[in-house]
């Protein structure tokens, strides 16, 4: 099993071969259509939600312009709190680093906390070669493992199983991994819960090293904070001596206010709650062996791609995502095609953006990600920090079409298209055009009176209230600093205005 999905088909032929599997697609359809419409019933109760969503894009957009700042400030709280930083350009750095952290505790074995950056490097294989076990705590995650199956969902990894299928392999994997499954198991959820309990409590009781993500760091405290619906985080975070939190640059929040706003969104557009069960939050490190949480704190920041994707204007608020997966539950194409089929952890729509621009290679399912797609729009009407799916595809097909980088930066590796696509290079520009002018687009939609609206700019205005008292936070128009530069090997970014910008486009 690869942890990236390198060397798999091409998203045309793997979505072929899975509009052939009747039970995947009925899995699908029924998990799909249950999330969204619990979603969209928790949205509609907060009046304000669409100055959440746009306080949400606007704090993430800041953040990722003076993301050198608030990187260096995190390290020096987090080493305050009596915490370790250690900085990984890339998967297999941030595998060593991690590796060489749990043989010098001597230990052989981990729990995790559900975590979409260790699947992305591929950390439990490498643990793996180093004769080191890691076991999977949360529900959907341990059965992906014990099915030796891959994830298809960002939320419910395991979204393409039904209950008979998790039954089976519990009964016969479970006793290979632990305490195996009890006699009779039946397949309701209940007993299959019960089941996943018991084989994982020996594990929280005896684990000396615990291995995590983070949805979000707090830069002025040190803080990362994780939100989870089961209870094995919190189990993973605070019981084992030694705690390893493997997490992306583009996680990190300025301060407690702009966690507020993440807390009120997240939790409603992944699970449909208004509140996560559990919200885990810690600091450094404890002195104390009676009191909760690790004694030994390390944090590997993880890059693997983000510099390089900062450095596109368009590509870049593929960075903003929270990890909801709400676009995924609304995606026609995800729905009939599952994650499986989209070669990498990230699947549905924002994977299709994300992945190529992470992994850079010429690998041919990274250049078919970008058409996976049928520009609904659907996507961008549940984003939670509005990231415009649409724009992005659009933008990188282009790329693709014209044979130029799919990101930016670094080594600017280039996916080669086919001969004789200058039909559709053309239709690439008018299509990015369209997409980055609301009235451009609504004219069109309006000629075209059967073509749902997909892009609206209906944002609020300035001093709106984003939570009742609160006013939307401003993004200064500063260009990057001199340190992202360097990093990018890229020319000093000015700021440009929207005038600047259309009469750029309009050449």
């Amino acid at each position: 099993m690869s942890g990236t999905f390198v060397g798999m088909p091409a998203f045309p032929q793997a979505a072929h071969e899975a509009l052939n599997n009747r039970i995947l697609r009925g899995n699908l359809r029924h998990a799909t259509h249950t999330i969204r419409a619990k979603r969209a019933k928790a949205v509609a109760e907060v009046s304000d939600w669409a100055e959440l969503r746009e306080a949400g894009r606007r704090i993430k957009d800041h953040t990722l312009r003076h993301l050198d700042r608030y990187l260096v400030q995190l390290e020096e709280a987090v080493t305050a709190a009596g915490g370790t930083v250690h900085w990984a350009a890339d998967a297999d750095e941030a595998n060593r680093i991690v590796a060489r952290l749990v043989k010098e505790t001597g230990e052989s074995e981990v729990v995790k906390v559900k975590s979409m950056a260790t699947q992305e490097i591929g950390l439990n294989e490498a643990l793996e070669a180093e004769g080191i076990r890691a076991y999977e705590t949360d529900l959907a995650e341990l059965i992906v493992q014990l099915g030796k199956d891959r994830p298809s969902h960002i939320l419910v990894p395991a979204i393409h199983r039904n209950r008979g299928e998790i039954r089976d392999i519990f009964r016969s994997e479970m006793g290979e991994w632990g305490r195996p499954a009890p006699e009779g198991l039946t397949d309701t959820p209940a007993e299959l819960a019960e089941a996943a309990r018991l084989h994982l409590r020996e594990k929280f009781l005896r684990a000396k090293v615990g291995i995590s993500g983070a949805n979000f760091m707090i830069a002025e405290t040190g803080t990362l904070v994780v939100v989870e619906s089961e209870g094995n985080g919190r189990m993973c975070l605070t019981l084992p001596e030694t705690l390893i939190s493997v997490v992306g640059i583009e996680k990190i929040l300025p301060t407690w206010r702009d966690l507020e706003v993440f807390l009120q969104t997240l939790p409603r557009s992944s699970t449909a709650e208004r509140m996560n069960p559990y919200t885990s939050m810690w600091t450094g490190t404890t002195d104390s062996e009676t009191a909760d949480g690790p004694r030994t704190f390390h944090l590997v920041l993880l890059d693997n791609g983000r510099t390089d994707t900062l450095a596109d204007e368009v590509g870049r608020q593929a960075l903003r995502c929270i990890r909801c997966s709400a676009c995924l539950n609304v995606c026609p194409v995800y729905e009939r095609a599952g994650g499986h089929a989209y070669g990498s952890v990230y699947p549905g729509p924002i994977g299709a953006i994300l992945s190529p621009q992470l992994r850079g290679t010429q690998s041919e399912i990274d250049a078919s990600l970008p058409y996976a797609s049928s520009l609904c729009g659907a996507c961008y009407e549940v984003c939670p920090v509005a990231i415009d799916i649409p724009e992005v595809l659009v933008h990188l097909r282009e790329r693709v079409a014209e044979g130029g980088p799919v990101m930016q930066g670094g080594d600017k590796v280039v996916l080669q298209p086919a001969k004789g696509h200058a039909a559709e290079r053309a239709a690439m520009r008018a299509a990015r055009w369209a997409l980055s002018r609301p009235g451009a687009l609504r004219a069109g939609q309006r000629l075209a009176s059967r073509t749902r609206r997909f892009h609206p700019r209906t944002l609020p205005g300035p001093g709106k209230a984003w939570s009742g008292t609160r006013e939307l936070p401003a993004i200064p128009k500063e260009p990057f600093r001199d340190w992202w530069q360097r990093t990018n090997g890229g020319k000093d970014e000015q700021a440009k205005d929207t005038k600047a910008q259309d009469r750029r486009d309009a050449k």
